[in-house]
């Protein structure tokens, strides 16, 4: 991925832009650190942005997950917690 620093993305601006419409995201940076990284809107969200599901099957809640530490909650704050 090119990086471009913010004075050269100002002057080039236009281009850079087509460039990351086209699917070539660059990063803006100042003074050598990294700032923003521009990417085309209509760009695929990436793998590692899926959380939804990504452990099913690769472990189970017991029946009694909300029951579960109630007699150590009684112990600390009494009956009526």
């Amino acid at each position: 991925m090119q990086t471009v620093n913010i004075h050269n993305a100002k002057a080039n601006l236009s281009r850079l832009v087509d460039q990351a419409a086209k699917g070539e995201p660059f990063i803006i940076a100042k003074a050598g650190k990294p700032l923003v990284k521009v990417v085309p809107i209509d760009q695929p969200a990436s793998a590692q942005a899926r959380r939804i599901g990504f452990m099913a099957g690769q472990f189970s809640v017991p029946d009694d997950f909300d029951r579960m530490g109630d007699g150590e909650v009684e112990q600390l704050f009494g009956a009526n917690a």
